[in-house]
């Protein structure tokens, strides 16, 4: 199940294609520029939350064969 952090990543992804998008059609530099910066950026906060459920669920499977 994805986190808090997987989640906003993917939308700030999606939110920077719109703003990519929009930035190219109407030839405003800056839009596209803050798109892919903000794409970046989302891509960034997804791979952070990914690494912490990853480790969140290797601390679960630690503690599920403790107490076996």
């Amino acid at each position: 199940v994805m986190n808090r952090d997987e989640i906003k990543g993917k939308f700030e992804q999606a939110q920077g294609k719109v703003k990519e998008g929009v930035g190219r059609a109407t030839a405003d530099e800056r839009l596209r520029d803050e798109g892919v910066a903000d794409q970046a950026e989302g891509e960034a906060r997804e791979g952070y939350g990914q690494v912490k459920r990853n480790i969140g669920e290797a601390i679960e499977e630690v503690g599920e064969r403790i107490k076996r």
